[in-house]
């Protein structure tokens, strides 16, 4: 392979301006975190430790192995919205006895825990992660069910996440529930469908109607321990498999179920560091997003040893597509280079993913792209087959895919870039990214052409300080909803991280992807031995 070089000037004003906007984003991104592990508030943390039990992140922090990472998901769901940043629950991805599990955590400071909108999305994301990547979940279980004032969003959708334990399970995949308090009504169902269930004695609550329920109901008058304390689950229901002492208890009996597992552990990060300071990062993307950046700078601070094998280097420009490692994990890439995708592109890319599928070589796209490129020209040359075709090739690909937005994600560009409708395994932006369905002055722009069109069709005379209004209302409105922040409070990607953990982040779902063994995957690679084509009709 070939070492990438960098032109990037450390001295210039270009690198200083681009690296202070990205340390405003990441200054923005700092808060909100800070929101999330506040969880309900200084009054709701103290109350909670006061009762002798430790917090979402206490119990997650306890359950990893000691000096391990943690690959926090979707921590800034429901940013922007009514609900609490990080929509009380804990999510993630840790090693436990060296396994590398997915790990759900409730955090009862926030409403008790209970169920909103969106936890419930988070969650389901979080099954999604473990059952794509064969990865064991473990779920530390306090909440008191569902939001009930919006009840109506998440009762009928909320029974799939029952649906997904139960498919964990049958597909060999570990589940373990340890419940540290509440789990009432449906939340009962989690240990219910687990297959090893911890319960702390004196703590655990799990019923599928409460004493007042029960007394509305039947009549019958019942505490809450003779109903569905951890001891009456151990010793009458056996629903409990394991009645611990504490807290701490419970946390390793959860350990030593993993590791009874036997499961498959990830491998060991190799690779050669990159020739180049990772600290650049920070510098590269343009502070004024109409300028484009080289992605190959961004090549060179992740790839193992900053070598690069590029793919077609001299045709379709505006993408670059070839192949490198990252902490020894072999991947191809496909980088938007200037933003725009034209017919070469789209075709360039569509034959880099059929041979990244022939290697089975998992596939890393970086977004920063404005879309296809449109005008009658492109049109006659035939861009929406040439489109089409590479959007086939990302729909029907069988290799894992990682996607990182690191400027733009506009128009049909981010579907052929292997947006969150074309399931990645995982996706990630940077604090500077965009997504939507074209920027913010192009979507004020027709709304004016298409408003002044109506107009003069009716022979009314267009109203100009009204078309200024409304445009700068849309464009701030697109602005703001086209934000990283705003994107990931939506759960539209995993996370936003920091530029600099890129290559210690894509290692690890590197690792995690390798591991995971994808029977379905495998078995539709093998469709070319007299079976299905692996890919649509690629229109020529």
């Amino acid at each position: 392979m070939v070492a990438l070089e960098t032109s990037l000037d450390p001295r210039s004003s270009a690198y200083a301006d681009n690296r202070a906007a990205m340390l405003e984003r990441l200054a923005e991104l700092d808060a909100a975190a800070e929101q999330a592990r506040a969880g309900g508030g200084e009054r709701y943390v103290a109350r909670h430790h006061a009762r002798g039990k430790l917090l979402a992140r206490e119990r997650v922090d306890l359950l990893l192995d000691p000096e391990s990472p943690f690959l926090e998901l979707a921590p800034y769901a429901a940013w922007g919205t009514e609900y609490t940043v990080g929509a009380s629950l804990v999510t993630g991805i840790g090693l436990v006895e060296g396994v590398a599990c997915v790990i759900v955590a409730n955090d009862p400071t926030v409403r008790g825990g209970s169920v909103n909108p969106y936890t419930l999305k988070k969650t389901q994301r979080a099954h999604a992660i473990a059952r794509i990547n064969r990865m064991p979940m473990i779920n530390l279980v306090e909440s008191g069910g569902a939001d009930l004032p919006t009840q109506a969003e998440i009762f009928i959708p909320g029974g799939a996440g029952f649906r997904d334990l139960t498919r964990l399970s049958a597909e060999g995949i570990p589940t373990v529930a340890v419940v540290f308090g509440n789990a009432t009504a449906g939340g009962a169902y989690v240990p219910g469908m687990s297959d090893y269930t911890i319960f702390v004695r004196e703590q655990a609550k799990v019923f599928l109607a409460g004493p007042p329920l029960v007394k509305m109901a039947t009549g019958e008058t019942v505490d809450d321990e003779t109903l569905g304390g951890a001891t009456m689950h151990g010793t009458r229901s056996g629903l409990a498999d394991f009645v611990a002492e504490d807290e701490r208890d419970a946390i390793r009996l959860a350990r030593s179920c993993v590791a009874r597992t036997r499961w498959r552990q990830p491998a060991v990060p190799g690779g050669m560091e990159p020739k180049f300071p990772i600290d650049d990062l920070l510098a590269i993307p343009s502070a004024d997003q109409r300028v484009p950046f080289d992605p190959r700078e961004v090549l060179a601070r992740v790839l193992d040893g900053s070598e690069f094998d590029e793919f077609k280097p001299l045709y379709g420009t505006a993408l670059v597509t070839g192949w490198g490692s990252i902490h020894g994990h072999p991947v191809g890439v496909l980088a938007n280079a200037r933003g725009v995708l034209f017919s070469a592109e789209a075709q360039k890319a569509a034959q880099f993913i059929q041979l990244a599928n022939s290697s089975r070589t998992p596939l890393l796209f970086l977004q920063n792209t404005t879309g296809y490129m449109v005008g009658s020209e492109y049109e006659q040359n035939g861009i929406i087959k040439h489109g089409a075709l590479m959007i086939n090739a990302v729909s029907n690909s069988t290799v894992p895919h990682l996607t990182l937005n690191i400027g733009a994600s506009y128009g049909a560009g981010n579907y052929g870039m292997c947006g969150r409708a074309y399931d990645p395994r995982f996706l990630f932006a940077w604090p500077n990214a965009k997504s939507a369905v074209m920027g913010p002055t192009q979507l004020a722009g027709v709304l004016s052409i298409v408003a002044r069109q109506a107009a003069e069709n009716k022979g009314r005379v267009y109203n100009e300080d009204e078309d200024a209004a409304m445009r700068a209302m849309v464009e701030q409105k697109i602005e703001a909803e086209s934000a990283a922040l705003f994107l990931s409070g939506r759960l539209y990607d995993d996370g936003v991280i920091d530029p600099r953990d890129t290559r210690t982040i894509l290692g690890l779902c590197l690792s995690i992807v390798d591991n995971s063994n994808d029977d379905r995957g495998r078995d539709r690679g093998r469709a070319h031995d007299g079976g299905r084509p692996p890919f649509g009709v690629f229109r020529m």
